[in-house]
């Protein structure tokens, strides 16, 4: 059994704000917990208390899409605790937070939905833009919601791709 370098709870509670902190928007638990579950030293059990403990003492709001955000009152004990933390789990959290800081941009970047129309067809409308403004906003129409969630989801997985297929057929390419 791997022996952690988080050794207590106070770590655990050093670790999470320093996480939501980090990544400065409102997280579901299921990112927390993977942004935080990183060293041998912490089971499930304590950060689930310890997460709990931190929005009781309004370190952690939850808001009503059940996402937790750090407080300004957890911003500043942050900034003072994060010292308290061993530096290999400070720079393993911040290569993790830098990856879900890149995902959030990407999430943002890339969009697809899907709507139910009135006759019961489905509208996937597609998105895609840039640092600076929006690349491509596309709709279709389509039969099921099965063949639009597909769309969404191929979508999702290239949208580069399908942008410069889209671009070279109407070009005539």
């Amino acid at each position: 059994m791997s022996v952690g370098f988080i050794r207590d709870k106070l770590e655990i509670k050093f670790l999470i704000l320093y996480v939501t902190a980090g990544v400065a928007e409102p997280m579901p638990l299921s990112d927390i917990q993977a942004l935080t579950m990183i060293d041998d030293g912490i089971d499930y059990f304590d950060f689930s208390q310890c997460l709990n403990e931190l929005v009781k003492t309004d370190h952690l709001r939850i808001n009503e899409r059940q996402q937790y955000a750090i407080t300004p009152k957890g911003l500043k004990n942050s900034e003072i605790c994060q010292s308290g933390l061993p530096y290999s789990v400070r720079m393993k959290a911040d290569r993790l937070i830098a990856a879900h800081r890149q995902e959030l941009v990407r999430r943002a970047q890339v969009r697809a939905q899907v709507e139910r129309r009135e006759n019961g067809t489905y509208t996937v409308e597609l998105s895609l833009s840039d640092d600076v403004d929006n690349v491509m906003r596309l709709q279709l129409m389509v039969a099921t919601r099965e063949m639009a969630e597909d769309l969404a989801q191929r979508f999702r997985n290239n949208p580069e791709q399908i942008y410069s297929q889209l671009v070279t057929a109407l070009y005539g390419g």
